[in-house]
């Protein structure tokens, strides 16, 4: 798999839980669908998913199993101390975070490794 990094791709989900997400497939106007920027089951990237109501968040790497279905593979940042979330029912955004985003991921992540966090 190759790690790529793509720009205005959004979509939604109304998935629930810790598992995979199936996307909708309808990105807003203006962004393009995950399986339009990445190819299934080659392609890791970075996702978000934030609930459109309530504090749920998730940052990590994922890939597409399928053009609608996105794998959360690693965990990165969490509204549950940085495990997968299990999410609850609503609508949540699925995003590829912009650079702010994942710079500060990578910096907490730096962080955690030269004082030895976890």
């Amino acid at each position: 798999m190759g790690f790529q990094l793509e720009d205005a791709v959004r979509d939604t989900t109304t998935s629930t839980g810790t598992g995979n997400m199936t996307l909708a497939g309808a990105p807003p106007t203006g962004y393009r669908s995950f399986a339009s920027a990445y190819v299934v089951t080659s392609d890791s990237f970075p996702y978000a998913i934030r609930g459109q109501t309530g504090s749920e968040i998730e940052i990590g790497i994922g890939y597409l199993s399928a053009s609608t279905t996105l794998v959360r593979q690693r965990v990165q940042y969490s509204s549950n101390a940085n495990a997968l979330v299990n999410f609850s029912a609503g609508t949540k955004d699925v995003y590829v975070p912009g650079p702010a985003d994942m710079f500060n991921v990578a910096m907490a992540m730096k962080f955690a490794q030269l004082y030895g966090m976890k």
